[in-house]
């Protein structure tokens, strides 16, 4: 069975009227009106993953309104809810849902639950050095390379490139893991989906601070292999591609197979605020989700390497902002 997060990625975006076959803005995505009277600071707080969108973001809303001010951290998605909670954010970037214990803690001090917003679609991808030739990996065979539990029901352990099917100088090399720190939400993500919730290889797993530096980690490394959003991917990396189980095609991260459902690590990229259903969001936040989901916000989106939203899910995130 196809797990419930690539479900929900394909179910939103095959309802929608063009399903979304590739890495194009939507032609339909409204162009970005300013109004007047936006002025104040917008303090956003949460995922790595989405930080560069962030500041791409909030540099194109502040060519439009200099008045405002913007301060983004960008720590890990776990940083986001409690930043809502405690009322030092009026926005938090999550690249992965929030918890049910999350919104519990969210609900309890405000009487209402956070909105959760999408602003755009990752495929998180497995990126092996650009000398690595390994065809592709199942997700049992990601889950037996990166935990101990093997939650996916692959017979053993994978830890050298032999192991994973390669040959020749390959052979007997040990597969050195990179990967984020437990704040991430990408950490969380792959934790959920790649690993059945299972346990990492403490013994081989090297925690980085960023995704950027998991890219790094694994251009330096030949041996390496590591997992971060699409959008990190470099010159010295290679995503390679994944079945769901053996016997499946391997499936490319792309646009069309995060839509499908195909491509078993699709998410979207989400922002939570605090929008009391009684009332309409403050009008800073509001404008400022408003450029995120015109087509100039989901230019950046595609610029910053990730996969845009179309038209129809930005107008249903619009709706439930009024």
């Amino acid at each position: 069975m196809k797990q419930i997060l690539q479900w929900s990625v394909a179910a939103v975006l095959l309802s929608s009227p063009l399903a979304f076959a590739q890495s194009k803005v939507d032609p339909d995505l409204p162009e970005y009106t300013p109004v007047p009277g936006i002025s104040g600071t917008l303090n956003s707080v949460g995922s790595d993953t989405l930080n560069n969108l962030m500041l791409m973001w909030g540099e194109g809303f502040r060519a439009i309104y200099p008045s405002v001010n913007i301060q983004i951290q960008g720590a890990g998605s776990s940083t986001a809810p409690a930043a809502l909670i405690d009322g030092t954010a009026q926005i938090g970037p999550m690249s992965r849902e929030m918890t049910g214990a999350e919104i519990d803690r969210f609900e309890a001090r405000y009487g209402h639950k956070p909105t959760e917003i999408r602003v755009g679609i990752d495929a998180l991808a497995v990126f092996v050095n650009r000398e690595n030739r390994i065809e592709g990996l199942t997700l049992p065979q990601v889950d037996a390379i990166f935990s101990t539990t093997r939650r996916l029901g692959f017979s053993e352990p994978i830890v050298t490139w032999g192991q994973a099917g390669l040959s020749g100088d390959w052979r007997n090399r040990p597969i050195s893991l990179y990967g984020r720190n437990s704040v991430s939400g990408t950490y969380g993500f792959f934790k959920s989906v790649a690993l059945g919730g299972g346990d990492f290889d403490g013994d081989r797993y090297q925690e980085q601070p960023g995704s950027s530096t998991v890219v790094q980690s694994v251009t330096a490394d030949r041996f390496g292999i590591g997992y971060s959003g699409i959008g990190y991917a470099t010159s010295g990396v290679r995503a390679i591609p994944l079945a769901h189980r053996a016997g499946d095609p391997l499936v490319e991260p792309t646009a069309e197979n995060c839509i499908s459902g195909d491509y078993p690590l699709a998410r979207f990229l989400l922002i939570y605020v605090n929008k009391d259903p009684r009332q309409p969001l403050d009008r800073l936040t509001f404008e400022f989700i408003r450029y995120i989901n015109s087509r100039q916000g989901q230019e950046a989106v595609v610029r910053d390497g990730f996969f845009p939203l179309p038209a129809s899910v930005a107008e249903e995130t619009m709706d439930q902002l009024k």
